[in-house]
Order: C-alpha cells, then structure tokens, then sequence
C-alpha cells in the first residue's frame, strides 16, 4: 500500500523569484529509441545547494504544443521555485514545433509513427535520479489534454515509479489495461470544454484546427468521470459513484478509496479546453482558462501528500 505524507517540508523561493527575474531554463536533450527528445529542468538554487532529495515534477504539453509552452501555460516552474522541488516539461515528437504524445489512440505524429514515449519518459526518470538530487519515491505527471492523456498511459505501465498523477482536460478510451499497481490521481476537466467533453464521445472535427480531424483515429472518448471508475477500479476504492461534492466553482467526485490510493475528479465551472488559473496558448481560438480555480496549486497540494511505499 502507498504512504500518505501528511507534510511535506519546503523552502519558499517566492521572494528570491520577485527580486531575480527567472528566464527560461536552457533545452537539453537524450537520445531514445534513436530520436534526440528533448526537456527543460527547473531546478530552483536552493535545492541545487542542498543536499537533501527533493520530489520532481514531470509536466506534459498538450497536443501541438511544446515544453517552454508547458512552463508558460502551467506556472510550473513558479510552484517549484515557491515549494523547493524540480520542475520537468519534456517534450513530444513531431515533424514541425508541433509536438505530440503517444496515447494510444491520440495524437498525430507520434501516435502515427508509434513513438515510444512510455520509453522515453522512464529513460528521463532514470536521467533525473542519476542527475539531480530527485527523489525516485516523489516523481509526479501531470499533463494537459494530449499530455493528460498520456499521463494516464504512464501511470498505467509504470505505477512502481510514479508516485501520483495529475491529468487536465485529458480522456481515457476505455481499452485501457488496468495497472499492476494503485496510482493516487487528481483529475481535473473543464465545464465547457468543447474538445473532450464530459459526456465523452466521438472526437469533434473543425476545418483546418491541430487537434481535429485526423489528430487521432477516431477512437470515441469515455465520459470524463470515466477517468475516475478506471483508477477507483485500479486503486481498490469501494464503490463506484460518490456523490458529488458541489461548489460554486467546480463539483468533486472524491473516491472511497484506500489511504495513499486517493482518487479525486474536479469539473471546473466556466472552463473550456485549458488549464484552471494558468495561461491561454497564444492562439486567437484557444479557450480562456478560469482564474476562480487553480490547477497548479491543487495538482501539487495533491502530490505533496503522497510518495511511493517504502522498499
């Protein structure tokens, strides 16, 4: 059975940020499966001072997007300098700055070329152990759409490494395999999200948008309370609809599941296909997110708490 940890000790980097502008941190690169993937490490001074292990997050980009996208959109790296643990926006594949994940049924370029992400993000893991003072016990992903997506993937083939996931205006399929193991998830979807609805169904199609058409094969989408039976199933939780918890801003659905294998679903009020309190992508028709909710924070209040089991 997983630990819950109730605390979490950090050191609050908020002054040092406001007084020392932050500029994005330098691309680096490994070679897997014979491609060049490349990532972005936000490692805040402190912990590059200490000597303590820290927790480290893995932040996946939505479709179409890429890993300095991930940082502005998220505000990830801010939350790693404030909280002291390392921040990781890896970065998909495509033929252009276009960058997709492998999530089975979605998206694109690397669903199409059959790209080993799962692969690819063990090997980053294993990269960040060896490099920076990461605690294998509190690696963490999160990811928006296509990169929720594929969130869920990771947790499902590597639930012994990841120690919980924190999806966004993702989807499962329903052919998932359930994992070997219980993976503690925070899932979050947007109200009015037009792209994964949260009744599910058939992709939507648009002329000319990145995320439509053949983006990915077809495959219909699960309602996104799906996301929440998958891993209360994989999980061990009892039950299978708890009643939902209603707030002004968003309604949750919080499992009845064993401690350290918690489940929580949040829809968001008044939020379409982006993330809760971050940042638009810079494109005319992307949705605005909400500022009455913030995904960040919550993500990371949720993985604090939690940390592979002992071995």
């Amino acid at each position: 059975m997983r630990r819950s940890l109730l605390t979490l000790s950090g050191i609050a980097f908020a002054g040092m940020a406001a007084a020392q502008p932050v500029g994005p941190p330098e691309r680096q690169s490994l070679v897997h499966d014979g491609r060049d993937r490349g990532f972005y490490v936000v490692e805040p001074p402190a912990v590059a001072a200490g000597t303590a292990l820290v927790p480290a997050v893995i932040v996946l980009h939505g479709g179409g997007g890429n890993g300095l996208n991930a940082i502005e959109m998220t505000g990830f790296d801010r939350k790693a300098r404030e909280e002291g643990f390392i921040a990781v926006f890896p970065e998909g594949t495509g033929r252009t700055r276009l960058l997709t994940w492998n999530a089975g049924h979605c998206c694109a370029y690397a669903m199409t070329e059959e790209v080993d992400d799962i692969g690819f993000i063990g090997a980053l893991m294993d990269e960040l152990v060896r490099s920076y003072p990461v605690d294998p016990a509190r690696i963490y992903v999160t990811g928006m759409s296509n990169g929720a997506m594929m969130t869920h993937q990771l947790a499902i083939a590597m639930p012994d490494r990841i120690a919980a996931i924190g999806p966004v205006v993702g989807a499962l399929f329903g052919d998932e395999v359930v994992p070997a193991g219980p993976v503690p998830a925070i899932i979050i979807n947007g109200a009015d999200d037009a792209l994964i609805p949260f009744a599910g169904g058939p992709p939507p199609r648009a002329e000319g948008g990145f995320l439509f058409g053949n983006a990915w094969d077809g495959t219909e989408l699960q309602p996104s309370r799906w996301q929440g039976t998958f891993w209360l199933l994989a999980n061990g939780c009892a039950g299978l609809v708890p009643p939902p918890i209603e707030t002004p801003t968003y309604t949750l659905w919080a499992y009845d599941c064993p401690a350290g294998a918690e489940v929580e679903l949040y829809l968001v009020r008044d939020n379409g296909h982006a993330w809760p309190g971050g940042q638009a992508p810079p494109r005319n028709e992307a949705d605005i997110p909400t500022t009455a909710f913030d995904a960040t924070d919550m993500i990371w209040a949720f993985f604090s708490r939690h940390a592979l089991p002992a071995r």
